[in-house]
């Protein structure tokens, strides 16, 4: 959608294609991070988009047993905003829409499914999409593949996909906020387990972290005793558990961090998630997407227009967001196999001896700013030129 709004604003021909009538879907992306304010920023939208509901985090908070750890802090990022926002993404990408929608050269097709590649001459020519018609055949310069980490198109494609095989999935669920229930820690890690807990102002987005292939072990325990598990990590939420009254309130997000060894072929380039899938960790996956959007868009928008794009346009896309995505990828995956990889022991994962500790507190504000340049800003910031 963000490379859709980029490409109508620089005079291209866009049309998006959305599967759903809707954006109202509980996605993992939440997390509006600095850099990506910073674009709206620099699109003369921030004041606006400030103005949706949303919270806003400037450190990082994490309960380890009954200590509170401080963790990232935004207040030094070089940005405008010094916070992520943690907003719906249902908001997001409607806002994104309304804006789109302002160039007569974009648009947008709801209950719109790609399924397939049109393909002549070994170029991607256009997609053939589903619809409450029928079929749709839709011919265009370039097809840019933006359909997540279980992408159709990268399918179809048969794109070489290089997997890092990642030892967790995450339980995503939402208790209602109580009087009682007000914290503003993000993580909580007690007694072995690690709970993510999102203010969405009068409920939490909760993420549990458990073992890959645990969630039917899980069920098989019962969901008293799912229910006492959470509430052993996050005390606060005892009260207004009980809404979880069955197991269709429990979504399983399967954890995948994998990534396209090439990310185009003739007349087809992928973007965010399906070309490099990234884990919650860190909650940097959509901001890591729309960097390859305003990437793509910048190298890309003179040739679209003139319509000489070609596969080495393509490769130069690439080539920009290729190491940013290996930097991140590689530390998800080393946190993962620190923390959850065979004969991992989470508590041992998490402590430090005792002259390391010293360092450690030495360090800390250091390391804070380092973390919280890292997440909220990322290994390579882009910048709108188009």
């Amino acid at each position: 959608m963000t490379l859709g709004l980029l490409l109508a604003r620089a005079g291209v021909e866009v049309i998006v294609l959305e599967k759903h009538g809707d954006f109202l879907r509980d996605f993992r992306g939440d997390t509006i991070h600095p850099s990506t304010l910073e674009l709206m920023h620099e699109l003369g939208m921030l004041d606006e988009f400030l103005r949706l509901p949303h919270q806003e985090l400037r450190r990082v908070n994490v309960h380890i047993d009954d200590v509170e750890i401080a963790g990232p802090d935004f207040s030094h990022l070089s940005t405008r905003c010094k916070f992520i926002a943690m907003m719906p993404q249902w908001d997001f990408l409607n806002f994104i829409t309304a804006h789109a929608k302002h160039y007569p050269t974009f648009q947008l097709l709801m209950n719109t499914e790609a399924v397939n590649l049109i393909e002549e001459g070994g170029r991607v020519l256009g997609v053939r999409a589903k619809t409450e018609q029928g079929e749709l055949n839709i011919y265009a310069d370039l097809i840019v593949g933006a359909d997540g980490r279980s992408s159709v198109l990268r399918e179809r494609a048969g794109m070489e996909v290089e997997d890092f095989g990642v030892p967790i999935d995450v339980l995503w669920f939402r208790v209602p906020k109580t009087a009682a229930g007000a914290e503003t820690a993000l993580g909580r890690v007690r007694n072995g387990k690690i709970l993510i807990t999102i203010d969405r102002g009068d409920y939490y987005q909760c993420g549990s972290i458990i073992r890959k292939g645990a969630f039917e072990e899980i069920k098989r325990r019962g969901l008293e005793a799912f229910r006492d598990e959470i509430v052993s990590v996050a005390p606060f939420l005892r009260d207004a558990i009980g809404e979880i009254d069955g197991w269709d309130k429990v979504k399983l997000l399967t954890v995948q961090v994998n990534r396209l060894r090439q990310w185009y072929r003739p007349g087809l380039l992928f973007i965010g998630d399906a070309a490099h899938a990234m884990s919650p960790a860190g909650g940097v996956g959509i901001n890591l997407a729309i960097q390859d959007a305003v990437a793509a868009a910048n190298l890309l928008a003179d040739k679209l227009r003139q319509g000489n794009c070609e596969t080495d346009d393509l490769r130069r896309a690439q080539q920009r967001r290729e190491w940013p995505a290996r930097m991140t990828q590689a530390v998800q995956v080393f946190i993962h196999r620190r923390m959850f990889g065979p004969g991992s022991n989470l508590e041992r994962a998490l402590s430090i001896p005792w002259p390391a500790r010293g360092i450690l507190w030495l360090l800390a504000p250091l390391l804070r700013r380092v973390a919280a340049r890292a997440i909220g800003i990322g290994f390579r910031a882009e910048h709108i030129r188009v």
